[in-house]
């Protein structure tokens, strides 16, 4: 590829700070990987002296491979923070890979002390699994925002309880004389501004500082950075503020944003010209973002000239649009586009399910870029199952322990011993308590009635004879979760028994569904051609001839969850990162109805349309 006027003046940068603005398909990698060789061949740095830090293992091994391809000299180091800032830890204090906490370990020591603070509280966490993700990326956040834990409130379970699980882990792991991988973060900081003859050594050592990705830095990684760098800062920070996605993370796109306050003399380069992309997906994706108030404004000049316009759809429901999505992948295979050029996109793993099945249906090829789940394995699939069981099948000991007490009926687990059971064995067991008999009456009318039913007509009867729905609203924010992030699930789980006529059909229909997502889940690491299945966080980095970004409502994205201001405009980033991964087609769907329920296009296309219409 030929070198661009910006890339040179990039590549060229003598000493001191340097900012290079690199938006999506602008060739970042090679401006890297370019300075690095013209460090060593043009100004005769030593290698040893110059670090390049990515933020993912795979990168660091890429930039190494496509530097060593034009560079002949070793030495360089290329390796992630936690990489770089355990070989600092190492050499201090002579530890080695035994002393790092697996991830695994983590989730285990967590898991003991979750399940043990729940059984005395008397409650219990249906959702462990996400749960626990969530109590890890809490940590995490405390630990690298560097966050009085007395000042911290949590977003998934009560502050006591957080607190004390937290002081636990610490407790417990650091006992055994290991660091997890944010203490290799804050292990490096305490190191370094308590020993300043060590923190002299690393700078001697690592004069150039290259950073690749730099919109994902968080606090901590940005003020261990700052020291490494001084007294010459040489700290040369590529990345594109309108790319930063993870703050969930602790990632902060005002530490780019704030770059040019913090080095006053740092050159800025704006990485102008895109090389992925046509177009319309460049103009379309610019007016979006410009639509963002806190970023670096950006004019991106197309390379690759005219294309098709950007394709926006309006479809009535989720099922019309799955049967579009078919349709559309169908004529444009016929063109020659090959099966792996083609993405769909999705906001969160949630929304993939009716999508996959459909492409299933129609014997499609995919493959997941993110682990799919399987929507049927989830604990509030499982509650339906078990009542939808119970209703046909009798009193299978497990299943009724299970939804007992979904909604609350104060059946108390002591009345039940046998593998089976019977109403009138409860009710020999509560013959003295009238308001528990009129409860296993009710209980006992409503699994006849289910057993009638239809699967959809019964799931419906579940959510709102039961008294189910309910159920889930109060744990959704038991759990601070928006009770939608829930009934959204139960929605689906529904709408996916519908066109089924009995349990067996629609059972028959999961279990085929499962052993696919399985055989796929098994062959995930083969080459083939097939669709790409992405939630838009993991399509970061990826690029393909035609893509589908899918379900393009209020709600879904932006996420429900956005409220803030600052929340908003990260929601727009993605769907920025989302449309800017399209080289020559861009589709945008959105739905009228979910669920039955109107629904609105998402606020980030009004410009889109808009500018369509004029």
């Amino acid at each position: 590829m030929q070198i661009s006027n910006a890339q040179s003046r990039a590549i060229a940068h003598g000493n001191g700070p340097a900012m290079v603005l690199a938006g999506p398909g602008s060739g970042k990698t090679l401006v890297i990987t370019q300075r690095t060789r013209y460090l060593i061949e043009e100004r005769h740095v030593k290698p040893q002296e110059i670090l390049v830090i990515t933020f993912t293992k795979a990168a660091a091994q890429e930039m190494r491979q496509r530097f060593c391809a034009i560079c002949k000299s070793p030495g360089v180091t290329f390796g992630t923070f936690h990489a770089v800032f355990f070989g600092i830890l190492k050499h201090a204090y002579r530890l080695t890979s035994a002393n790092i906490l697996t991830e695994d370990a983590k989730y285990q020591i967590l898991r003991q002390l979750l399940q043990k603070m729940l059984s005395e509280l008397q409650t219990e966490a249906q959702d462990e699994k996400e749960l626990l993700s969530e109590l890890v990326s809490e940590i995490s956040l405390v630990k690298n925002e560097q966050i009085n834990l007395a000042n911290y409130y949590s977003r998934s379970c009560p502050e006591d309880v957080f607190r004390q699980l937290y002081q636990q882990y610490e407790a417990i792991h650091r006992a055994k004389g290991m660091l997890d991988f944010d203490d290799m973060l804050v292990c490096t900081y305490e190191l370094l501004t308590a020993r300043q003859d060590i923190l002299e050594v690393w700078q001697r050592r690592f004069r150039y500082i290259l950073v690749d990705e730099f919109q994902d830095i968080n606090l901590l990684q940005y003020k261990i950075l700052r020291m490494l760098a001084k007294p010459e800062d040489n700290l040369f920070i590529v990345g594109d503020d309108d790319q930063s996605i993870y703050r969930f993370r602790g990632a902060k796109p005002e530490i780019m944003l704030n770059f040019s306050k913090d080095y006053p003399d740092a050159k800025r380069i704006l990485l102008d010209q895109n090389y992925r992309s046509v177009a319309p997906v460049i103009e379309g994706a610019l007016k979006v973002i410009g639509e963002n108030e806190h970023r670096y404004a950006k004019k991106i000049r197309d390379v690759r000239g005219e294309g098709q316009k950007i394709d926006i759809q309006e479809l009535d429901s989720q099922e019309h649009e799955s049967l579009y999505l078919v349709k559309c992948i169908h004529e444009s295979v016929k063109k020659g586009v090959p099966y792996s050029e083609i993405a769909v996109l999705f906001r969160t793993n949630q929304g993939v399910g009716p999508f996959a099945e459909r492409l299933m249906e129609f014997n499609l090829p995919f493959e997941m870029h993110d682990a799919l789940p399987n929507i049927y394995e989830h604990w509030i699939a499982r509650d339906i199952f078990a009542y939808l069981h119970l209703a046909r099948e009798g009193l299978d000991r497990t299943e009724f322990l299970q939804v007992m007490n979904r909604p609350k009926r104060y059946i108390s687990r002591d009345c039940i011993n046998a593998k089976r059971l019977s109403f009138e064995e409860l009710r020999i067991y509560y013959e003295e308590k009238e308001w528990m008999l009129d409860r296993i009456d009710r209980m006992e009318t409503d699994l006849k009635l289910l057993a009638r039913m239809t699967p959809y007509a019964a799931i419906n009867y579940i959510r709102r004879g039961i008294g189910y729905e309910e159920y889930v609203t109060e744990y959704a924010k038991a759990r601070r979760m928006k009770p939608e992030e829930l009934t959204d699930l139960l929605d689906e789980i529904q709408q996916g028994a519908k066109p089924y006529m009995t349990c067996e059909e629609w059972f028959a229909h999961i279990e085929e569904y499962k052993e696919a997502l399985e055989e796929k889940r098994s062959k995930r690491e083969e080459k083939k051609d097939a669709i790409m299945l992405a939630t838009l966080h993991g399509s970061k980095g990826l690029e393909f001839q035609e893509v589908f970004l899918v379900d393009v409502n209020e709600g879904v994205i932006p996420h429900r969850k956005a409220v803030l201001e600052a929340d908003l405009e990260e929601e727009r980033r993605l769907f920025y990162v989302g449309m800017t991964r399209a080289k020559d087609r861009l589709h945008i769907f959105y739905t009228r109805q979910r669920y039955g329920k109107a629904a609105e296009p998402s606020q980030f296309l009004d410009i889109l349309l808009k500018s369509q219409r004029q």
